[in-house]
């Protein structure tokens, strides 16, 4: 009989469904779609399929999303070019990652628009199954606090502007989902109401926002923080700041880097005891540099300097960060007390939730993207689908028959 190659069956290993966990399972693919998942016993009229045996101790899980990254392997959403795009879809499949936000940062106009026509160009006519799927933008920056800059350039930054968005999402033909802004510095968060108005995520981040400034934006539409601890207002016994509203305000979601650079691993388990994995949402944050060796990487007209997994503007101002995704789904769980299912809700359904894609994305169930990473016994990535096709599969064994 001649197989379609379309229709995949994965056979056997810990497959964890929306709702259920499978411990010796089986997921029927057709077309790019999950089309059933049960338990092995259960399954019926296998002969059409191609199948994927997998051995004691693989897990199978959701896709990965990364809702900020700016780049990997050398390439960076403000090259501008269809060429970074597709070294990024090509690449992030090998960190179990199937879709994200392009991210952009502070720069000059012209460099921002560029790309984000590029991003849009490339979302519209080079998406490939086979390839991490790009969601949308995150504008990361130019709206944001002097005082909190970091590796954002200061010469680039602007105050929130409403008429500048508006170009801008035109530019983008409407793929900015995600705006990081300063809320203080936004006049009577007219931005804030704006985005929420057309259903974009705004988010704090690089702020020195007050703890009641941010209940002041949450009242306008503000719903999500980004990387938390870095470049914002701290927790203070008199002064709650971005960190204190986090913690207590159930209206955000918020963004961790779990590499143990950006936040020690003590502190990534308070907030993880504090917000829960139903608030967190990982990201990787990452440059070009991640992928590459030590060395001297481009990010927005500066030298950031990499060395033994720190990426460094200078001395004391990390520049992002080289973390996979892969790794920070395992960092979670050796950092924290959460567990498998606590890191998929953190890696999947989280950043799918929030970006309004859940009904295709972020969990295994029928009649989603059959968008599936294969962890082997030490829950590094064995193999990863992108709508049922091969994104990346690791070429030390197989485990595929006819």
């Amino acid at each position: 009989m001649t197989l379609n190659t379309e229709n995949l069956l994965i056979l056997g290993g810990n497959i964890y469904a929306e709702d259920d966990v499978y411990e010796n399972g089986f997921i029927k693919i057709e077309n790019g779609l999950i089309t059933e998942i049960g338990d092995l016993s259960q399954l019926t009229h296998s002969d059409k399929y191609r199948e994927i045996n997998l051995p004691h101790g693989y897990s199978v899980i959701p896709g990965m999303i990364d809702i900020h990254i700016h780049g990997v392997n050398g390439a960076d959403t403000m090259d501008a070019s269809q060429e970074a795009l597709d070294t990024m879809t090509k690449t992030l499949p090998k960190e179990g990652t199937t879709s994200f936000l392009a991210t952009t940062m502070t720069e000059e106009s012209g460099a921002i628009e560029k790309a984000l026509k590029a991003t849009s160009d490339y979302m519209s006519s080079r998406q490939t199954e086979g390839q991490a799927e790009i969601l949308g933008i995150h504008l990361e920056g130019p709206f944001i606090n002097p005082d909190k800059a970091g590796a954002q350039p200061l010469n680039r930054i602007q105050k929130p502007s409403v008429d500048t968005f508006k170009h801008w999402q035109a530019i983008s033909q409407d793929q900015i989902k995600l705006v990081t802004l300063a809320p203080e510095l936004d006049d009577e968060y007219e931005l804030i109401h704006y985005l929420k108005e057309h259903g974009i995520i705004s988010s704090v981040g690089h702020s020195s926002a007050t703890f009641d400034e941010v209940g002041e934006a949450i009242d306008a539409g503000l719903s999500h923080v980004t990387h938390l601890f870095n470049q914002m207002s701290g927790l203070h016994h008199r002064e709650p700041g971005i960190v204190g509203a986090s913690f207590l305000r159930e209206e955000l979601m918020v963004e961790l880097i779990s590499d143990g650079i950006h936040v020690r691993p003590e502190v990534i388990q308070l907030a993880f005891n504090q917000i829960s994995d139903e608030r967190l949402i990982l990201i990787t944050d990452s440059m070009r540099a991640k992928c590459l060796k030590n060395g001297q990487y481009d990010l927005g007209g500066q030298v950031v300097t990499v060395k033994d997994g720190k990426a460094l503007l200078d001395e004391d101002t990390l520049a992002g960060s080289v973390l996979k995704m892969k790794d920070a789904f395992t960092n979670i769980q050796e950092f924290t007390t959460g567990d498998m299912r606590s890191a998929i809700k953190m890696t999947s359904e989280n950043p799918a939730r929030q970006l309004q894609v859940y009904d295709r994305k972020g969990s295994l169930a029928p009649l989603k993207d059959a968008d599936i990473v294969i962890l082997d016994e030490n829950k590094d990535v064995y193999s990863t689908l992108c709508k049922g096709k091969t994104a990346y599969l690791r070429e030390d064994d197989t485990h595929e028959t006819n």
